[in-house]
Formats: structure tokens, C-alpha cells, sequence
């Protein structure tokens, strides 16, 4: 599938990934673009989405909709549209905190993520190398840069959200 413009991106925490990979391919009608130990990721045509499955455990995740959201992203067309989204935080005043060549999720990327007023981590990410010679799984929790996002800075602890694309 040719990468849109841009695309939402949402990361699920998943107890059981093979039960979810054969659901989500059901429900969006297409097989994960990429499957590593763990992790299953889509690319969604329509509508315009990345799915990202995450595998925790039963505990961690809980059932419905409690524990299931990891992060949320927005996945664009280069490292010009993340310096992009990087300035337009700064000139809003946004803390930001920036990634780049990072390498997370198996991919080599740059990003930058932001928070909202509640702590939901958002990251404006763009994929360098989807098979980087040194891959990365999934880590347990998001970037923290000059104290702008913890607690004591006024935001919520991070919890089980992960830095993946």
C-alpha cells in the first residue's frame, strides 16, 4: 500500500495477539503489514489508519476498553512534516520532546510527541527504515525530555504507553 499523506495512527494493548491479529484482519479486510515477537502493525487503506497491536499481559490490559489504548500517533511523509508538527507545538507552546533516529517498534524513525491536557501521549512520527539492521520492540514507556512531562511538571505518570509506530 502506498503511504497517504498522512494517517492516524492507534496503538492497542493486546493480551492475546493472535486472537486480535485474526480479528482486526477480519474487521479491516487486510493482513498486517508487519509482524515481529509481540507486535502486529496495519496499514489500513480505508479508512486511512495504523494499527498498532502491542502484547501485554491479561492484567495489564483488563477487558473493553479499560487498558487498551497505548498511544496515539500521526504517521506522516517525512522528516520535513515531523520538523513541521515540532515547530508548530513550539509556536502553541506545547512541551514537545523529540526523537530522532530513534529506533522502536522495528523501525528506524523520527518523531516528536506531545501530551494532552490528561497525559494521552501523541506522536507525529515518520518511518526512515521499516527493517533497520538493529530493530527495536516496543518499550514500555514513552520519552520524558527536561521534566516537561511528569508528575511533578504537572502531568500523570506515563503508565504502560509505548513508543511505537
Amino acid at each position: 500500500m502506498a503511504t497517504p499523506t498522512s494517517r492516524v495512527q492507534l496503538a492497542l494493548n493486546v493480551a492475546d495477539l493472535e486472537a486480535s491479529v485474526d480479528f482486526y484482519t477480519a474487521m479491516f479486510g487486510v493482513a498486517p503489514h508487519k509482524r515481529r515477537p509481540g507486535y502486529a502493525n496495519f496499514e489500513v487503506a480505508e479508512p486511512p489508519l495504523k494499527l498498532v497491536l502491542i502484547e501485554t499481559t491479561a492484567a495489564e490490559r483488563g477487558t473493553g476498553t479499560t487498558g487498551a489504548l497505548n498511544h496515539l500517533g500521526v504517521e506522516v511523509a517525512s522528516v520535513d512534516d515531523v520538523t513541521a508538527a515540532r515547530e508548530r507545538f513550539s509556536s502553541a507552546g506545547l512541551a514537545a520532546f523529540d526523537e530522532d533516529d530513534t529506533t522502536c517498534c522495528w523501525a528506524l524513525q523520527d518523531k516528536v510527541w506531545v501530551h494532552d491536557p490528561h497525559g494521552a501521549g501523541w506522536e507525529f512520527y515518520t518511518v526512515k527504515d521499516d527493517d533497520p539492521a538493529h530493530p527495536r520492540p516496543a518499550t514500555a514507556s514513552l520519552p520524558v525530555s527536561d521534566g516537561c512531562c511528569t508528575p511533578e511538571a504537572g502531568h500523570p505518570p506515563r503508565g504502560a504507553a509505548a513508543c511505537c509506530s
